[in-house]
């Protein structure tokens, strides 16, 4: 499948990418392969393939949530630059 040099220049845009002319019979080329191969894959008769997410199948391993004890608050609290009331005191960034 050929594809014009116009519209790499548009996927170029569209996707906010920079090609360069003198790479442009390159990228020309490599998407002229890919569009051929993408058209050879739709050929194939997919019919009675099962559709799957992964080549290989996942199993997850989860742990038993255990609890554990936290940063002390007065510690947590010693190296902030600025605290009120207990808590962290930060710039305000949402202006009303």
């Amino acid at each position: 499948m050929k594809i014009s040099q116009e519209e790499i220049k548009k996927i170029a845009l569209l996707s906010r990418l920079e090609v360069k002319e003198d790479r442009m019979a390159s990228v020309e080329k490599e998407l002229s392969d890919i569009l051929t191969y993408v058209a050879e894959l739709n050929e194939l008769e997919l019919d009675d393939v099962e559709v799957m997410a992964h080549a290989v199948p996942l199993h997850n391993v989860f742990r038993e949530d255990e609890t554990k004890p936290s940063l002390d608050h007065d510690l947590a609290l010693s190296n902030a630059p600025e605290e009120e009331d207990g808590y962290f005191k930060v710039p305000r960034v949402v202006q009303e």
